[in-house]
């Protein structure tokens, strides 16, 4: 941990230099935080147990608010055989206008065999002008879970604001047993061709991913997640798509309350397959 408060800012920019450490253990029945290490400002809310001892839900908490340009924020999540731990945002992470210098945040999760760890962010917003660098590696031994949600809106769409400059780089790999089986990028210019081309956003702000791993779906799953109605916006396209060892959501549109819901539900279907255990949604989504 120490390595992230030496690490040089990118760019001109000194921003915050900051990491958090979590691990979970399975305890007599309930999941534990075993370990919480944190430099600078990221912190954990104390373990909350709304669905009983044997999962663990956690708040992670950014103070500041927003992450500007030369931040970089590390987070580490480990869970060890037997725990199942849920980790979740209070509020959407807001990608700040950059004077020059990149943000980064970065996340390290390990699933061990006989664990699940459910990460579930709220959304992030991505300011005009912002130069943002987003990176998770999610490792998974086998016999353990992992189901993740990742939702991104580019700009200010409330306020009419649009991604007319700046920097969004996204990277997502995904491993069981070492073995690679999900590597996406993706390198999105304020105002470049991709965000209006048909094979990139086609003119869309909001994009994101339900990923379920670690199982294999079977074909009434599979039914049952493509028969939830999909959202009705303007310029909306989604899809669930079924790879081995996977189950992978995709939503392209105009709203995050609409993809929100459209995710969530799926989870609410997903999750009980996974585990049987009927999706207990957490309480800070809705305040």
């Amino acid at each position: 941990m120490t390595s992230i408060l030496s690490s040089a800012p990118v760019g001109n920019e000194a921003g915050w230099q900051a990491g958090i450490t979590l691990g979970y253990t399975a305890e007599g029945g309930r999941t534990v935080l075993t370990r919480r290490m944190h430099v600078g400002p990221l912190r954990v809310q104390k373990p909350l147990y709304p669905e009983g001892g044997d999962i663990c839900h956690t708040l992670l908490l950014h103070p500041p608010g927003g992450i500007a340009g030369g931040d970089r924020l590390q987070m580490d999540i480990a869970a060890g055989s037997g725990a199942h731990a849920l980790v979740t945002t209070p509020g959407a992470a807001k990608w700040y206008r950059s004077a020059g210098g990149q943000a980064r945040a970065d996340l390290s999760l390990k699933v061990a065999a006989g664990a699940m760890v459910e990460w579930l962010p709220q959304e992030s917003i991505v300011f005009d002008g912002a130069r943002a660098h987003s990176a998770a590696t999610i490792d998974i031994d086998t016999g353990g879970l992992f189901i993740g949600m990742d939702l991104w809106c580019l700009g200010r769409t409330a306020s009419g604001e649009r991604f007319t400059s700046g920097t969004l780089a996204l990277d997502t790999r995904i491993r069981i047993d070492g073995r690679s089986r999900w590597l996406e990028q993706a390198r999105l210019e304020g105002g470049g061709p991709l965000l209006g081309s048909p094979a990139g956003l086609a003119g869309a702000p909001v994009f994101g991913s339900l990923i379920a791993a670690g199982f294999d779906a079977d074909d009434a799953l599979l039914a049952g997640c493509r028969a939830v109605p999909a959202p009705t916006g303007k310029a909306s396209s989604c899809g669930v798509t079924r790879l081995p060892g996977m189950l992978i959501a995709r939503y392209r549109g105009g709203c995050t309350q609409e993809a929100r819901a459209w995710f969530v539900h799926l989870w609410a279907l997903i999750r009980p397959a996974m585990t049987g255990r009927p999706a207990r949604t957490p309480r800070i989504w809705n305040t």
